[in-house]
């Protein structure tokens, strides 16, 4: 009984201050437009997502995260999001140390645990669209004047 306990200690121990136990793989993403309404395509994911703005989204911490945004009548915008350790990632991973040691830190490290994306939340101001130039109205064809007889020989 005693073997099972000091068996399940030494699983669980790893991770109780591990960032993988205090915050979790995944964060939300909210996303916002103006104007609302447009389409927010979420590429770098297991699988790829639409939301319409405004929305929120969950990815990995781990994800290398994009997000376009289109709305017909303006411009398409392209926003790549950044990981940085956050501040309570980085306790978290610290708390491997004391805790967790070198499996900890590996669990922490495969996961993006002690990340976050940046922007977040990602907001933009689309540009409405220029026009495409009008086409020039076609010149009127001038008469040609008519040809010279030539002279017989």
């Amino acid at each position: 009984m005693i073997i099972r306990l000091l068996l399940a200690a030494a699983i669980v121990m790893p991770c109780l201050g591990c960032a993988s136990a205090t915050r979790g793989i995944t964060e939300s993403i909210s996303i916002a437009s103006t104007p609302p309404g447009a389409t927010a395509d979420v590429s770098g994911l297991d699988n790829p997502t639409a939301c319409v703005t405004p929305c929120v989204v969950q990815v990995k911490r781990n994800a290398d995260v994009t997000v376009s945004i289109n709305k017909p009548g303006y411009e398409p915008q392209v926003i790549p999001l950044t990981k940085e350790v956050a501040g309570s990632g980085a306790a978290g991973f610290a708390g491997n140390v004391l805790v967790g040691g070198l499996v900890g830190m590996g669990v922490d490290a495969a996961t993006g645990a002690a990340m976050d994306h940046k922007p977040n939340p990602v907001t933009v101001t689309l540009q409405p669209s220029r026009p495409a130039p009008a086409p020039r109205p076609a010149k009127p064809l001038r008469p040609r004047p008519p040809a010279k007889p030539q002279p017989q020989s």
